[in-house]
């Protein structure tokens, strides 16, 4: 989800599709959230893993 945040982001600046700005910054916050949450072993959404 990360990385899809960040191909979005950079595909957004690139061609100045601000829609794509906002949705890769979106990805980016909601993936470091799910990984955060992930590594200190917290459950996510009913599994132990997020991947």
């Amino acid at each position: 989800m990360i990385i899809l945040g960040l191909i979005l982001l950079i595909i957004g600046i690139v061609a100045g599709i601000s829609i794509l700005t906002t949705i890769g910054t979106i990805l980016i916050i909601i993936g470091a959230v799910l990984w955060i949450l992930g590594a200190t072993g917290r459950a996510v959404g009913g599994r132990k893993h997020y991947w």
